[in-house]
């Protein structure tokens, strides 16, 4: 039997099919995992990394998604989860001697970023 977890009133946002390198997407998820919204949207601004500006516009979105879906205040929000995880491969063909193909496979990546409200066991006293 499977164990119930308490209710939690989140949003997520996805990102698919993304092009890079789950080593460099780490290193930022990392750093912001845990955060409260705000300081999450601050910090990729000051890496040096190209990923930043699309784990940014994530966390919006994550954002954006509590505020429409279920009416949460954004300034309630922390980032309860951040994943990266492998996604489809792009297949292209190199050619190579005498009329051979060499499969090339190209990885991409998903990205899942989770927000969670604080305020949600401050409301049942």
């Amino acid at each position: 039997m499977r164990n119930k977890k308490k209710s939690e009133v989140g949003a997520q946002a996805l990102g698919k099919n993304i092009r890079v390198s789950a080593i460099k997407i780490r290193r930022i998820i990392d750093r912001i995992r845990g955060c409260p919204y705000g300081e999450a949207l601050v910090l990729p601004e000051f890496m040096p990394y190209k990923t930043c500006y699309l784990i940014s516009q994530l966390i919006l979105s994550a954002a954006a998604n509590a505020n429409t879906n279920f009416g949460l205040n954004k300034s309630d929000l922390f980032i309860s989860e951040a994943r990266v995880e492998n996604s489809a491969y792009l297949k292209r063909f190199r050619p190579r001697a005498q009329g051979r193909g060499y499969p090339i496979r190209k990885p991409t990546r998903k990205i899942t970023i989770k927000l969670n409200s604080n305020s949600v066991g401050k409301t049942e006293k």
